[in-house]
């Protein structure tokens, strides 16, 4: 299946193994939490890059202990409509501090890419090649955020932030004086009547 990363197709040197299949010494093997668990003891004794791969109901805290074992790892999208692997992603990169190979595989389209790249994920298995082509117009579909990702997109407060401090030293801070508030004349008590609204404008009134 075709792989992009950073923004282009790229050769994937990974291979994602099913539970039963051997484990070969020349593979870098993609493994299932159900393997990992079963097999971690024979597993870490590799000396090779290991990854694993999760599905959308498994928890990243499952591995956040053996967090630093995996070069990869793979987050599973079985259908449109199911969302988690987005907040699995936003955990592994901020509150496990994952810094390896984030990779989203499943129904992975192309209006999720920016989404993905939000949350941390910086490598797609797609089913067309062609969606490479697409990923520079999706990435680049939205310049500026509002809030804060996993990623290295700066929001808006910080681009404000940072214009200011770069600003001339004569510029920071600098307001305009509101202009002088028209002096106002009192009207003698007397003149004043408190007109009642016509029956059918009453109840739009705010008493």
């Amino acid at each position: 299946m075709p792989l992009i990363k950073d923004g282009r197709l790229a050769e994937d040197s990974w291979v994602h193994l099913d539970d039963e299949a051997t484990l070969s010494p020349v593979v870098r093997p993609i493994v299932s939490l159900e393997r990992w668990q079963a097999e971690h003891a024979t597993l870490r004794q590799r000396n090779a890059p290991l990854g694993i791969r999760l599905k959308s109901d498994q928890s990243p805290a499952e591995i956040a202990d053996d967090i630093a074992q995996f070069a990869v790892i793979a987050l599973d999208f079985p259908k449109f409509t199911d969302g988690r692997a987005y907040s699995a992603a936003r955990l592994l990169r901020e509150r496990y501090g994952y810094t390896g190979e984030l990779r989203a595989i499943g129904n992975v389209l192309r209006d999720q890419f920016l989404f993905m790249q939000r949350c941390g994920f910086d490598s797609f298995e797609v089913k067309d090649a062609k969606a490479a082509e697409a990923w520079a117009d999706s990435i680049a579909a939205i310049s500026i955020a509002y809030q804060p990702g996993a990623d290295a997109r700066r929001p808006a407060i910080a681009l404000r932030h940072r214009r200011r401090q770069t600003a001339p030293a004569g510029d920071r801070g600098a307001r305009e004086e509101p202009a002088p508030a028209a002096k106002r004349t009192r009207r003698p008590a007397a003149e004043v009547a408190f007109v009642r609204p016509e029956p059918e404008l009453a109840a739009h009134w705010a008493y």
